[in-house]
This record gives C-alpha cells, sequence and structure tokens, in this order.
C-alpha cells in the first residue's frame, strides 16, 4: 500500500493518478495517446497492459443470459432454466424512479459527464491520496457497465470473474478506453438501459426486471419510488444491503438514496422524508427456476433435456460453445414429452414406490416409429434432499444417469432369440433346457472365443423348469437354459451386433462384454431409456429409432434452432420382429408378465429378475408406445427379499410382481382414449415345423453347430456340455451368484434371473 513520504513529495501511485486526472483533463485520453506513459511510474507491470493504443477499440458484448422455458409438446410450460436469473426489458418498462435513483446515488453527474467524469477523478485522486490506499472510487455508470460486461462475458468460470475483476490499473485502462467507444455508440439512454438489465441486485436477479419479481413480486415499471430507492441502494453491496438477510442496513441505505435525490431536486424533500418514515415491505417470490421446478414428477426429463443441448453438436460444435449458448438462455424449447403419458407415468410410480422406500423405480416411455421420448420419471424426485437424486435412473452415465446402469437380466433374452431368428433359426427349435447345466466348453464371439476355464454353470429359476422346450415356451417361462444353449449354436458375436443395432449399450459406455451372462442380462448394466427405445424396435417392425427429446427450440430472437433428429435404421427384418412380438405376447397372456398384461389391447413385453435380486425390470409395448420400468437399489446393493416396497411387503421380488404393474398402470393411463392397434403379426410359420426340433437330449461337442437349423427330429447338436445328462444340483434356485467387487456377476454364473 502507498503511503505518503514526509519531505519527499508523493509517491508513484500518487504521481500516477494525478497524471491521470491531467490526462483526462487535457484530452490527451481521449486521444489515445497519454496511458503508456505511466509505465515512467512504474505502473506497467503485472495486471496492467502494455500501451493504450494496444487495447482493442472494439468492446463485443455478450447476449446477456435469460431464462430459458422448457414446454411439453402441448405447449405447457414444464420449467423455466437459467444461469442467471434475468428478464431483459425497454427502457420505457422501467419504473422513472429507478430510473432516476440508481442515477442519483451511482452517478449523479451522468448526463453532464462523458465516459469519464472529470470532477470525479480529482476527487477520488485527491481521498485516495490522502489515505494512502483506495477509499473512494470514481467509475461512472459507463464504467460499470463495461465491468459488468467482463463479469457477464466471464460467465460462472470463477478465474475469469477474478481477471474480469481485479483491482488493477491494466484492468481500469481497458475499462476506460471501452467506456469511451459505449460513450460514442450507444448514448446515455442505451447505456443506462443496458446498465439496469445488466446489474446485480443479489438474491440470484440480474437486472431491475428480475430484483422487482424477486422482492416485491411485480414488473419493473410498477415500482414505487420507495422500492426504487431500496434497489438502487442494494447495487453498491448486494450482500450488505440484502433487505431479506439485512433489513436494518437496507434501510439506511435506502435512506441515503431517498436523500440524494432530494438533493438532487429528483424529488421533494417532503417526499424523502415520507418515504423514509415507512418501514420496508417486500413480497418475495422465491426463485422458480430450474428442473427442480419441473410439474407432474418431469424433472429428470427437463435434465435430460439440458444434457442434449449440452452434448448434442448440433447445438454447438464445441462444449464450450454449447455451454455458452445455453448459460444465455433466452430459448423456448418445445420438448416430445406427452403430458397425458407423463401424469400417467407420475401417478402409477406414487402409487406403487414409496420415494422413502430401500429401492426406488424408474420409467421411461418412448414412441416406436419415431423415437420421441412421451415420459421420464422416478420415485427419487429432482433435488438436493433425504430421498432426492440429481442423478436420472432412467438415462446413461454421460446423460446424468448412474455411473454403471443396471443389469436388465431377462428382459436381454429377446434381443438374443431375435439374433438367433436373423441367423436362420426356426422359432420351432427345442433344446433339451435341463434345470442346472455347465456353459458350453467354448463360445464363439467376434474376436477370441470364450472359453469355460473354471467349469461355470447356470440353472433355471425353478427346479420345475426342465424341457424340453420350443422358443415361445421357453422366453413366457424365461428359461436360463435354453437361452444359454441357444448361444452356444449361434454364438456372441450375431447378439452383441442384434444389441448394437437396436441401440443397446451399456450405461457406462464402451462395447458389450461378449460373454455368456450377457446372454441373461448378468453382464453389463443399462438404462431404462435404453431398454424401452430398444423394445421399441420391435412394435416398429424391426426399425430402431434414437431417442430424442426435442422437438423445437427458438433462440432469444425468436428465429428457429436447429435441434436433434432421431436416426431411424432397421435392425432386424419385418419377420422377425413380428416373430417376436408373438412370441412376448405369450409372456403377457400366460407367461412370466401375466401381471403387466393391458385389456383390450395388444400388448406384450418381458420380465427380469438379476442376481441376488438387486435389480427387476419389467419391459414391454403395444404397437404405439413402448416403456421400460426398473426396480432397484439406486447403488444397486438393495437385495430384494423380506421388503417393502410402496406399502407392500414382498419375500422375494420379482420383475412381474412389482415393475409389472408399474408398467400396466402407467401405460393403461398414458393409452387411455387412445387408439388400440393391433400388431401386424405373421403366423410363426416360416419353416417346416417338423424340422429343426431337436430334443437335445444327445450330448452336443461343448462348440455346437456353427449353422443353426440343421439339427435332425429326435437329436441334434444344441451346443452344450451333455446337457440332457446334467443331474439337477442340490442348492436351491435363488443361492446367491459370486460377485465381483462392482457388483456384476461372475461371467456366465446367474443365480435368481427370471420372473
Amino acid at each position: 500500500m502507498a503511503t505518503k513520504r514526509s519531505g519527499r513529495g508523493p509517491t508513484a501511485t500518487q504521481q500516477a493518478a494525478k497524471f491521470l486526472g491531467v490526462s483526462v483533463l487535457s484530452g490527451v485520453v481521449l486521444a489515445g495517446l497519454a496511458l503508456p506513459g505511466i509505465g515512467a511510474f512504474g505502473l506497467v507491470a503485472k495486471g496492467t497492459v502494455e500501451g493504450f493504443d494496444e487495447i482493442p477499440a472494439n468492446l463485443k458484448t455478450p447476449p446477456l443470459s435469460q431464462r430459458t422455458t422448457i414446454l411439453d409438446s402441448e405447449g405447457g410450460e414444464i420449467a423455466k432454466v437459467y444461469s442467471r436469473d434475468r428478464t431483459v426489458v425497454p427502457l420505457n418498462e422501467i419504473s422513472p424512479y429507478i430510473r432516476k435513483a440508481i442515477v442519483a446515488i451511482e452517478d449523479s453527474r451522468f448526463y453532464e459527464h462523458g465516459a469519464v467524469d472529470l470532477k470525479g477523478v480529482l476527487r477520488a485522486v485527491n481521498k485516495n491520496a490522502q489515505s494512502g490506499g483506495v477509499s473512494e472510487g470514481a467509475s461512472t455508470l459507463t464504467q460499470q457497465y463495461v465491468k459488468n460486461v467482463f463479469v457477464e462475458e466471464a460467465g460462472d468460470d470463477p478465474d475469469k470473474v477474478a481477471v474480469a475483476t481485479q483491482q488493477t490499473i491494466g484492468r481500469k485502462v481497458k475499462e476506460l478506453k471501452f467506456a469511451i467507444q459505449v460513450e460514442k455508440e450507444l448514448g446515455k439512454e442505451r447505456i443506462l438501459n443496458n446498465y439496469l438489465n445488466i446489474t446485480f441486485f443479489g438474491q440470484q436477479a440480474y437486472g431491475v426486471e428480475a430484483a422487482s419479481q424477486r422482492y416485491f413480486s411485480k414488473h419493473a415499471k410498477d415500482l414505487t419510488l420507495g422500492e426504487s430507492a431500496l434497489l438502487a441502494g442494494i447495487v453498491q453491496s448486494p450482500s450488505r444491503y440484502n433487505p431479506v438477510l439485512a433489513p436494518k442496513e437496507a434501510t439506511k441505505r435506502r435512506n441515503t438514496v431517498l436523500a440524494r435525490m432530494a438533493e438532487l431536486k429528483n424529488i421533494t424533500p417532503a417526499e424523502a422524508a415520507a418515504e423514509q418514515a415507512k418501514p420496508i415491505k417486500l413480497n418475495v417470490s422465491r426463485p422458480k427456476s430450474g428442473c427442480i421446478t419441473a410439474v407432474d414428477g418431469a424433472g429428470f426429463f427437463c435434465d435430460y433435456v439440458r444434457e442434449t443441448f449440452l452434448n448434442d453438436p448440433v447445438f454447438g460444435k464445441t462444449k464450450e460453445a454449447r455451454a455458452k449458448r445455453w448459460n444465455e438462455g433466452g430459448m423456448t424449447i418445445r420438448t416430445t414429452l406427452d403430458p397425458q403419458t407423463q401424469k400417467s407415468v407420475q401417478k402409477s410410480i406414487t402409487d406403487h414406490v414409496y420415494q422413502d422406500d430401500k429401492v426406488a423405480t424408474a420409467i421411461s416411455i418412448v414412441q416406436p416409429g419415431s423415437g420421441k421420448v412421451l415420459g421420464m420419471g422416478q420415485s427419487r424426485p429432482y433435488g438436493f434432499g433425504q430421498y432426492q437424486t440429481q442423478i436420472n435412473l432412467s438415462a446413461d452415465k454421460a446423460m446424468g444417469g448412474s455411473t454403471y446402469g443396471f443389469q436388465v437380466g431377462s428382459t436381454f433374452k429377446p434381443i438374443v432369440a431375435a439374433a438367433a431368428l436373423e441367423e436362420g433359426v426356426s422359432p420351432y427349435k427345442t433344446y433339451s433346457s435341463p434345470f442346472r447345466m455347465p456353459y458350453p466348453e467354448e463360445v464363439e464371439t467376434c474376436g477370441k472365443p470364450w472359453k469355460n476355464s473354471i467349469g461355470e454353470t447356470v440353472n433355471n429359476e425353478n427346479r420345475s423348469e426342465v424341457g424340453p422346450y420350443g422358443m415361445k415356451e421357453a422366453i413366457a417361462k424365461s428359461v436360463n437354459t435354453y437361452f444359454v444353449q441357444m448361444v452356444g449354436d449361434i454364438g456372441l458375436c450375431p447378439v452383441v451386433k442384434m444389441a448394437e443395432k437396436m441401440g443397446v449399450k451399456p450405461a457406462a459406455g464402451g462395447k458389450l462384454d461378449q460373454l455368456p451372462a450377457l446372454t441373461l442380462g448378468g453382464s453389463d448394466g443399462m438404462s431404462p431409456l435404453t431398454m424401452a427405445a430398444a423394445y421399441a424396435t420391435f412394435a416398429n417392425r424391426g426399425t430402431y429409432c434414437t431417442p430424442v427429446l426435442v422437438e423445437s427450440a427458438t433462440g432469444p430472437d425468436g428465429k428457429k434452432l436447429r435441434v436433434p433428429k432421431t436416426k431411424c435404421s432397421r435392425a432386424m427384418s419385418e419377420q422377425t420382429a413380428d416373430t417376436v412380438n408373438t412370441l412376448l405376447q405369450g409372456v403377457v397372456e400366460d407367461g412370466t408378465g401375466k401381471e403387466a398384461g393391458l385389456s383390450g389391447r395388444d400388448s406384450a413385453g418381458k420380465t427380469g429378475t438379476t442376481d441376488e435380486r438387486r435389480a427387476a425390470w419389467f419391459v414391454g409395448y403395444t404397437p404405439n408406445l413402448a416403456g421400460a420400468v426398473w426396480v432397484g437399489g439406486p447403488g444397486d446393493k438393495v437385495e430384494m427379499e423380506g421388503i417393502t416396497i410402496g406399502g407392500v411387503y414382498h419375500d422375494k421380488v420379482y420383475g412381474a410382481d412389482t415393475p409389472g404393474p408399474i408398467w400396466r398402470d402407467a401405460m393403461n393411463g398414458a393409452l387411455d382414449g387412445r387408439d388400440a392397434p393391433s400388431f401386424d403379426t405373421i403366423p410363426i410359420a416360416g419353416a417346416d415345423k417338423g424340422s429343426d426340433k431337436g430334443s437335445g437330449n444327445k450330448p452336443g461337442n461343448g462348440r455346437g453347430q456353427r449353422k443353426p437349423g440343421t439339427a435332425k427330429p429326435g437329436g441334434g447338436k444344441p451346443g452344450t456340455n451333455k446337457p440332457g445328462n446334467a443331474k439337477p444340483g442340490n442348492k436351491p434356485a435363488d443361492v446367491p451368484a459370486p460377485l465381483l467387487p462392482n457388483g456384476i456377476s461372475i461371467p456366465g454364473i446367474t443365480g435368481a434371473s427370471e420372473q
């Protein structure tokens, strides 16, 4: 800190301040010639500039960040979101009282001086020289506006904000030159208007309109004299003069503003005295922004819209550009969310799973053929409190979801069936399907074959499940050993490729693990949205469409913005899809999914329960809607045995008895009053019923046939290691399977994988 030196003249800082004042006085600053000379006083150092002339002459004013409104498909508001709560308004929509009050207290000579107030500079120089420090500023409203522009440009980056507000001569010099430009280009009224829209008034309110709404629940044009004086007083120190938290300090500051207005003859002394005698009267409106305020439990849908904007290149080439555009806001985004579907989703959730249950549920519903996400919800609300979360349990990790997703159990089996049908396997193909059997000695993959080097085994859920079974009965009863024998025949590569075509990918990112456990959904974790979109492929007769949530968007200027479009591609033949539809209709008619069946509508689906009952699923569809329901511990650590969910006690949780009814009720409400089309099915008659019906009782060679469909009646090589002779073990079906440290089962071993 500079000090006065007795008998030695002014310090370098004092000389520079005097020099700056003289420079302004002589007009040399306006010519851009004088300020480099301050280097003679040792001031061109850290945090300063090398030369006044080298500063760019054009101040790039960033668009002011504003609220973005997110709408549902019918135009109803879901939520307002913002980086900064601001509504830009023109000067004629701002009360004359606040305009006069802000000028009076911040820059009373605003209409008399240029970019720099000479008298103010000299006064500040004199006071600061006497104090040996910076005890008084001399920034004009124009300079303050420029400073706010720097802060706005910095956004939420703390390092950039620090640079924009640092107390250095270098920053002040930049501020000065830009202020000169702004005065020349904008004029006083526009500067005042811009200042009132950009400045911070505390309580998350940026700009006078947001401040007026926050403190008084009214528009800025309706502010009274006393209210205007209060807001004008806040600007100098939003925390110190916060009328909500420090009403006494705020009252003193308001009265100072009123006194100054009277002194300048903006109001009479009597008017000032009358307002000073009044207590502060607030009508505070709390911030109503962010996905936490979304209606009908759509907080996570809202958050997914934000993640879409931040991640999709259609909104900007770089991550930084997209984030900047989102933070600027001012957009209106119309989404695919269907109000009827979302209300039904939320009601089903609250009817079946309580917020404070040990486990949670998540639902995603999509429209086959368009990829539109019509509903998304979960039992743990969007928030920061107990039994709340910011993790979207329906989404992949990259889109705000859980790190690993959730193992999907037997809901993966229809994908295996589709892959087999595409490989030429007859839907009448039978396998011996014993209760327990060893995995094949070797299973083909897209690369190096998987080998059963440690003698891994697999069993069905119930000891009564002993084949031989055909495909329809095997999928209806969800027979594990049937599908393991099938994958022994066709290998894992067709299964992985089919899954990829259907958009199925690990929630954590990357590729699917090519392990036999994948066959039974016991390998990678998936998200409900992924599974809903995958099953929509069956409803759409074999064509997969990527999920989309944004219908349209407009910018602050009302111009349309480009938005992501769904991408549709054929994953399987129509005949394969139609066959799977018939197979899965059997699941809800007389299989494991009977509790999820819809009355009066064609529906199909599949249940799934994972090892140690850490997750239970139902994924199903009608011709016009597809949905996935997951139930489990958010951290995938709750074993759902002897557990109460939604007030209902469960000895053991199955995909049929908890996710199934949730799906049924959500879909019933979503489809109420809407068309009930039927599946365009093709009879399961693509091959001679007498062919490919090998019983599987003849011991195989461990690798199975590479080309399915060649086994002869009465025998064949199902690709198992003597499955027909496997003896039932003494372990019950629900004995916990060994787990890896991250909770994923050891490849090839699965316990309770169904019901």
